[in-house]
């Protein structure tokens, strides 16, 4: 296969030209290409009038050598990678032992799946409530301001990523194409083949619920075992090793190999693991508002009159401002035709999240507008950024009421320096609700700046960006997590606890779904070729 890169078409163009432009652009006969395929298909949207859908193709033709041969110095024309997963060990015929995996996020799962496949029999243990019922729970939150905080947003089958715009792409290195694999059991399990191949693929919550039950019984049925609300309240640690683990319940289960894939909102498992002596570092993260514009601005700014156009659908943007004060102010989990979702996991708090569904037609557009900052923003040890998010989270819960309504403000009246009063023509999708206030007290002073600052300068990419009307709600603090648990380059243990594996989000080593779920393979990897060099000593 040859793999031709960079191939530019008018969008809407006739599938024809695809053949047309492969014939032309590797200079052979019509009857030399024997077939083609689509492995990415991204928008260039940069010049509205002139919108192109940019291919990368998977070539067949005659005497592919002889046409490498004449592009043997052009980077676009080239032998096509090998995409497939290759196992990396496989399991004895009923292993004594049974590796355990903490947390059913895209990490965990795929962990746990991926172990599974290899014939290892994994234990996943969530503390949550698988992903139906988990779902009921949410909405208790989001329809009567009741939350549950072993299972909401945050905890629960399918991780937080489940109640998010299910974003797939990733900047991560990924030289072994671990990320196609994910992709291709997500199709397994229910999502649209597209995902193989547009440029920015994405799920949707409610698919998402569906695809996660039925992993969960791929898993079950390659022998792994899954125990929800089973929350591990501490790790045994001996001689410097994992021994096993302890369960809310008082349960002891013995293992040697413990994969870590909580999340990163698991405050109390980040003080158990502390309190353990289990080596944590503080990390950089970001705070600040979900704004909300309608989706039909955010269509036209970026695709001029091909906007609402069905082949493109909704559209989306990616902003970054670099603010006089030192701070660098981006967009953040952007949910083209979404929601701003109530996204707390402890009692007197509110924060933010954002979701879509695959269809993305709702009417407003939403995306975090946050704020770098660093462990000098909260010195104090290791744990110092979960206390810096709670204090921000318990004054958005104070601003807004105090019933998990979130505090609110119009961004013509946050830019003014004033409280708002009604709101315009930009109804906020937040439930329970949605409280106007004055943000300025909402986060640090020097956030607050950079965003004010960051807003205009975001007009001049996207018209209309600081309109009057546009609403921010309060607080997104969850960008990222607060800690990294080190762990060794090599085998990707935790650098002081042999036997613990830290993945995900949660320990600091990923930035959503994809990325999460590509860390779950390399530990799950690390693992098993660890299981398999235990019992070869034993032999």
């Amino acid at each position: 296969m040859i793999r031709l890169t960079e191939v530019k078409l008018p969008f809407g163009h006739p599938e024809g030209d695809i053949s047309s432009v492969i014939v032309q652009r590797l200079d052979i006969p019509a009857d030399d290409l024997l077939n083609y395929h689509i492995f990415r298909r991204g928008v260039d949207a940069r010049k509205s009038h002139a919108i192109l859908f940019t291919y990368t193709l998977d070539i067949e033709v005659r005497d592919e050598a002889a046409v490498l041969a004449r592009f043997n110095n052009d980077p676009h024309a080239r032998i096509a990678p090998d995409t497939r997963y290759h196992f990396v060990a496989q399991a004895p015929q009923n292993p004594t032992s049974h590796p355990v995996v903490i947390g059913m996020g895209p990490a965990g799962l795929f962990a746990g799946l991926i172990l599974a496949q290899m014939g290892f029999r994994p234990l996943i243990l969530e503390r949550g409530k698988a992903v139906r019922e988990r779902t009921k729970d949410t909405f208790g939150l989001w329809r009567q301001g009741v939350l549950n905080p072993e299972s909401n947003v945050q905890f629960g089958e399918g991780g937080a990523g489940t109640f998010s715009d299910g974003k797939l792409h990733s900047q991560i290195k990924d030289p072994r194409h671990l990320g196609r694999k994910v992709l291709e059991e997500l199709v397994k399990a229910g999502a649209p083949e597209e995902i193989l191949y547009v440029g920015k693929p994405h799920i949707g919550t409610f698919r998402l619920v569906g695809m996660v039950e039925k992993m969960r019984e791929t898993i079950q049925s390659l022998g792994g075992e899954i125990r929800f609300e089973s929350r591990v309240d501490d790790i045994e640690i001996v001689d410097g090793a994992v021994r096993g683990v302890v369960l809310a319940s008082g349960e002891h289960i013995a293992t040697n190999h413990l994969m870590l894939a909580v999340g990163h909102s698991a405050r109390d498992t980040f003080e158990m693991l502390h309190k353990r002596g289990i080596y944590i570092e503080a990390k950089p993260f970001s705070i600040g508002f979900r704004i909300e514009h309608p989706q039909s601005l955010i269509d036209r700014a970026r695709y001029g009159n091909n906007a609402s156009n069905p082949l493109l659908g909704a559209a989306d943007y990616k902003l970054v401002h670099h603010a006089s004060n030192g701070r660098s102010v981006y967009s953040f989990c952007m949910c083209p035709g979404g929601t701003v979702v109530a996204a707390a996991s402890e009692a007197g708090r509110v924060v933010t999240n954002g979701m879509s569904q695959y269809s993305r037609n709702e009417r407003n557009a939403n995306a975090g507008i946050v704020v770098g900052i660093t462990p000098e923003d909260y010195p104090g040890g290791p744990l110092a950024g979960m206390e810096f998010q709670r204090r921000w989270e318990s004054r958005a819960f104070d601003l807004g009421g105090g019933n998990y309504c979130a505090p609110g403000q119009l961004v013509g009246d946050f830019l003014a320096g004033r409280p708002s009063r009604n709101f315009g023509t930009v109804q906020p999708s937040y439930t329970p609700g949605v409280h106007l206030c004055d943000l300025s007290s909402a986060l640090p002073d020097y956030a607050i700046a950079a965003i004010r600052e960051a807003l205009p300068a975001f007009a001049k990419q996207i018209k209309g960006f600081d309109m009057a009307d546009a609403v921010l709600t309060g607080v997104e603090t969850r960008t990222s997590s607060p800690i990294r648990i080190k762990r060794h380059d090599d085998d990707l243990q935790s650098i002081n606890t042999r036997g613990l594996y830290p993945s995900g989000e949660g320990a600091g080593y990923a930035g959503g779904i994809l990325s999460a779920a590509v860390d779950g393979i390399r530990i799950a990897e690390a693992v098993a070729l660890s299981m398999m060099h235990r019992l070869s000593d034993k032999t």
